[in-house]
């Protein structure tokens, strides 16, 4: 019985997010939250927010820069959009639109209203990837000076938890000029992304 109720307070949760226009008059595309999430979930992407495309799919990371995410993981698109595996909460569940420089930062509505309510029900999580520097200021205890020293240091926050630079391809220069992160980060990545998932599911 209380299992029953549990899961029912978790969907009205989620759908109350999915209805949320706490910032619609902000949002030149109107509302669309996107996320992913189910308890069972043992992977967390802690990301920024989603791009116009992903606006228009509602598919988190449905773009290049999941693509890119993927290939990091070694994992399948099939695993990825497996919610009881994954789970997908930006920082900002909708699109804010586009600045001078790329997309303006996530909205900070989600944050109090939303997030930590979700971050509670996932008590099965092994791994979380922090994505950008919006979500590492919210989840990692001390940032370095930029994100670049901060992705660096990764080793200084746990095993379990991974900060890395978005996967857009707006950020190829980033990734030519520290080649450190492909030799050093991303197979320690896709060995700790094959240990937290509850199958082996990976591609080869």
């Amino acid at each position: 019985m209380k299992k029953n109720l549990a899961a029912t307070e978790f969907a009205e949760l989620v759908e109350s997010v999915r209805q949320c226009r706490l910032c619609e008059k902000s949002l030149p595309l109107g509302p669309r939250p996107v996320l992913q999430i189910d308890p069972r979930a043992r992977i967390l992407i802690a990301g920024q927010a989603p791009g116009r495309r992903v606006h228009e799919t509602g598919v988190p990371f449905d773009d290049p820069s999941g693509d890119r995410l993927r290939d990091w993981l070694g994992i399948s698109r099939d695993v990825f959009y497996d919610p009881t595996e994954v789970a997908i909460l930006p920082m900002g569940f909708c699109y804010p639109g586009t600045g001078k420089s790329g997309d303006l930062p996530p909205r900070p509505e989600c944050g109090p209203a939303w997030r930590q309510q979700l971050l509670d029900r996932l008590t099965n999580i092994e791994l979380t990837l922090v994505i950008g520097q919006y979500a590492q200021k919210w989840h990692l205890p001390d940032v370095k000076k930029n994100l670049t020293e901060t992705v660096r240091a990764w080793k200084d926050y746990g095993k379990d938890v991974i900060p890395l630079p978005h996967p857009s391809p707006r950020n190829n220069i980033w990734l030519k000029k520290n080649p450190w992160f492909a030799e050093s980060i991303l197979p320690h990545l896709r060995r700790s992304a094959r240990k937290a998932l509850s199958v082996n599911r990976l591609t080869p």
